[in-house]
């Protein structure tokens, strides 16, 4: 399996390539603000051809550049539907000081095709077979992504559910702490430790470190 990511934009929030191999179709996921030239160099660089664009929630610096991409390459966007209005309006998702820095408008697009995805269901798009699970609490549609490399060890894409030591706000439109607390709890932590996090923003861990060391949990949840 072949997984590039970079960060993009102001926000450095990491998009990610999906791919059974190199020279083979891909799934896309998050892509942000500015996410466009470097996405476009990574297909080039490893001969890739997007099938489908994810999305891990619905907060515009994960989406910013969803619209050219899905568009640009004629593949759908793929968005839970309680997060499927901040496509189009992304100021329902954000703080009003935030929306304030933009002039109070931030107008965006949806790709000429979104499908909707369902909770505990399977994609299987480019040769990537994907579990969907709906994680609450950083918005209301926020969800990860699991695929699996061939040795069998879990590839989860996390959103800005989980981080390197930390977890997503939830003091936006949309979050909840204790459902956020819940949902890294029965859909993450119920992983085996050498489970892979790929997360929104931030470095690369795992499961087993994050269950041992991350304090929002060590404090939070006592696991």
């Amino acid at each position: 399996m072949l997984v590039a990511g970079f960060p993009a934009g102001a926000f450095q929030t990491n998009c990610y390539v999906v791919a059974p191999a190199a020279g083979a179709q891909c799934v896309v996921v998050d892509p942000g603000q500015e996410a466009v030239e470097p996405l476009e160099a990574v297909l080039a660089e490893h001969r890739l051809t997007p099938v489908a664009v994810l999305l891990t929630h619905g907060h515009f610096d994960h989406t910013f550049s969803v619209q050219p991409v899905c568009d640009g390459h004629d593949v759908p966007a793929w968005i839970h539907p309680e997060d499927r209005e901040l496509l189009a309006d992304p100021m329902k998702g954000i703080s009003k000081e935030s929306a304030a820095f933009f002039g109070g408008r931030l107008e965006l697009r949806e790709p000429r095709t979104v499908e909707e995805l369902t909770d505990r269901s399977e994609l299987d798009l480019g040769g990537i077979r994907l579990r969907v699970d709906h994680a609450p609490g950083h918005t209301r549609g926020s969800v990860v992504f699991t695929t699996g490399t061939e040795e069998g060890t879990e590839v989860i894409l996390a959103g800005d559910t989980l981080f390197a030591g930390s977890i997503g706000r939830t003091d936006l439109p949309g979050g909840s702490h204790e459902q956020l607390l819940t949902s890294i709890r029965e859909r993450l932590l119920s992983r085996p430790d050498e489970a892979v996090v790929l997360p929104g923003h931030g470095p690369t861990t795992t499961v087993g470190r994050e269950r041992a060391s991350n304090p929002f949990l060590q404090v939070r949840t006592g696991l």
